[in-house]
């Protein structure tokens, strides 16, 4: 074993217990409280000339490196944005899912104002009024053979619409 390991030993073996006690005073977490004494003496390791384990001044340095790292993490944690947990501005928010039917419902009003008026009454009759095709022909003024002839027009005008705008299902 070199100079420098038996130094980092000595270190590790006197001081590393109490320097791990005195971080979990101020890290609530077990695994950053053992970051943060590996991290001291890692930094320790890189000033070995600084130190004399024999000397009660090591622990004082290591606890100084210690307590320099806490403030470090503390002043970082600071700067960086907390979460707001505000139920009632969450619950304003719309959903993925009313989003994405939101975004839907856009598409196929698009849709339906690029077909020609025609064809646009007898879908909104059909799809969206639910009537039958008998009623809707009633309610049209037409022959139910042209209520389905514009529906199938129609239905072949959409997917065409809407594999021009991007769609695909």
């Amino acid at each position: 074993m070199n100079p420098e390991e038996r130094v980092m030993t000595t270190l590790y073996d006197e001081h590393a217990a109490v320097l791990y006690s005195f971080v979990l005073r101020y890290v609530p977490d077990r695994d950053q409280a053992s970051d943060v004494v590996q991290e001291t003496l890692l930094r320790a390791w890189r000033h070995l000339d600084d130190i004399d384990p024999e000397r009660a001044e090591a622990r004082s340095y290591l606890f100084t490196i210690a307590r320099n790292l806490l403030t470090d993490q503390w002043r970082a944690a600071q700067r960086r944005p907390r979460l707001v947990h505000d139920d009632d501005a969450l619950h304003a928010q719309a959903a993925p899912d009313q989003l994405e039917s939101a975004l839907q419902g856009w598409v196929v009003a698009d849709a339906l104002e690029r077909l020609t008026p025609e064809h646009r009454v007898v879908i909104e009759a059909l799809y969206y009024q639910g009537r039958s095709v008998a009623a809707a022909a009633r309610e049209l003024g037409l022959p139910e053979g042209t209520v389905k002839s514009r529906s199938y027009y129609a239905v072949r005008a959409l997917r065409s619409i809407f594999e021009e705008l991007g769609v695909v299902r």
